[in-house]
């Protein structure tokens, strides 16, 4: 593995040196830049950015995709890049499907306390949706005074899982931003993967989703959806902590009746012996469910090996900051927010920006089920509803083999990713780079 990793380093993309005037020591191939923006006092944000390696003449002349993780609290540097979409995998070994062949990648660790962004003290995580977008805008304000030549380069955001609900309103706030030349961005797009946007569609869709796929049985299903029904009501009343430690105990019952199933893909093999998880507490059991993307506990640890010890060396972090240290504090303390909707924040985008909005869902996702999904779209209130409505849906097909569907109107699409989990740029990278092709047009 040492051999592997010093040979990494010294890989480069000659004919990008001339433009790129802060490369650092990398990890892993291509040019790179990483670093801390303060977006408040007490607050630190980390990037890295990934030069694309494409043919091109410049890297400017592809575009750049922001990667944000769910959770809240997940690390996009870790999981997003190693796990999903970076050029390496966690075995270290060459990414087919990265997406840094095709276009520049910059993953965020959001919101701050996530991954290698820390704050100085409990009191400066963001506590709402809102906080964790002005944060972003900061971010990218940041970002463009250290990489001046990417503010006309086509800027399209991609997410997944709680991302999904972060990114919504990121992108309304930067979009505002601009309006008032507060920053400048070429913003075109943002696409929400198997998003956490409406959170009782998701989790009211988990036990019919089981008792169709014969995961459950009806006793099953009915006591899956008596406790979704008390989160509802601590939902409905305002209880908004309350609701969020009942979701928590919706997941117990649920993995109770499947007898484990994986949250995020049905199909996987799991543990059938250690499926209640009964030694965890309630707050490790969210923590663990949500923000830890693979429940095989290996796979996290290489995962923090890689980060703490190889990743955290090569990119010089202050020994100060420990990668994942403050992930489990960042979701607890948005407890509070965790449960509520922002599906009017998607209706605005529709209806107030010029934006193109997209959702693809992986359909063997249970934790963000695409049926579920596809209620909370129906239900939203937009311009181009009813052409939605009377649109045709159609298959995605790539090399002659069905790989999903398609349905748009507007500046709004829907696609259903077939083969797919949670992770569909991971499970299904060619559905995936269907949707790439289409948002960024990055091999225009």
């Amino acid at each position: 593995m040492a051999r592997l990793l010093v040979a990494a380093f010294v890989i480069t993309a000659c004919f990008f040196l001339a433009e790129i005037t802060s490369a650092k020591e990398e990890f892993g191939p291509g040019n790179q830049d990483y670093g801390y923006i303060d977006v408040r006092k007490g607050a630190h944000m980390f990037y890295w950015l990934f030069y694309t390696t494409a043919n091109v003449s410049k890297y400017t002349d592809r575009p750049l995709a922001i990667w944000l993780q769910g959770g809240p609290g997940a690390s996009s540097t870790g999981y997003g890049n190693f796990e999903e979409l970076g050029p390496l995998t966690l075995e270290l070994t060459a990414r087919n499907h990265t997406w840094v062949k095709d276009m520049n990648v910059l993953f965020i660790d959001n919101p701050v306390g996530s991954g290698f962004s820390y704050v100085d003290s409990s009191k400066y995580l963001t506590k709402n949706n809102k906080q964790i977008a002005l944060d972003l805008v900061e971010l990218m304000k940041g970002f463009y005074k250290n990489h001046p030549e990417f503010k006309k380069v086509p800027l399209h955001i991609f997410c997944e899982s709680y991302g999904g609900k972060m990114a919504p309103e990121f992108a309304l706030e930067l979009y505002r931003a601009i309006e008032k030349k507060e920053i400048e961005s070429n913003l075109q797009s943002v696409a929400l993967g198997d998003p956490w946007v409406s959170p009782m569609d998701s989790v009211n869709a988990w036990a019919p989703l089981l008792l169709n796929m014969g995961m459950i049985d009806h006793s099953g299903y009915n006591r899956i959806m008596k406790s979704a029904e008390k989160t509802q009501n601590a939902l409905d009343k305002g209880k908004y902590t309350q609701s969020t430690l009942l979701w928590s105990d919706t997941q117990r019952v649920l993995l109770d009746e499947s007898k484990g199933v994986d949250f995020y893909n049905i199909l996987l093999p799991t543990n059938g012996e250690l499926y209640t998880r009964s030694l965890l507490s309630n707050e490790e059991r969210m923590y663990r469910t949500l923000v830890k993307f693979d429940l095989d506990e290996n796979r996290d640890q290489i995962l923090q090996d890689i980060m703490r010890k190889q990743v955290s060396k090569a990119l010089k972090i202050p020994s100060s900051v420990v990668w994942g240290s403050q992930s489990s504090t960042t979701f607890n303390v948005l407890m509070g927010d965790f449960m509520k909707p922002a599906v009017e924040i998607v209706e605005t985008l529709l209806n107030s920006t010029t934006l193109k909005v997209a959702v693809f869902s992986g359909q063997l996702d249970l934790i963000c089920a695409t049926p579920g999904t596809i209620n909370w779209i129906n239900d939203m209130q937009w311009n181009n509803k009813s052409a939605y409505e009377s649109a045709p849906r159609v298959g995605i097909v790539v090399d002659r083999v069905l790989e999903g569907y398609q349905k748009e109107a507007g500046n709004f699409a829907m696609f259903w990713v077939d083969r797919a989990g949670h992770m569909v740029p991971n499970d299904n990278p060619r559905a995936m780079d269907f949707i790439l092709k289409k948002y960024t047009k990055y091999d225009n």
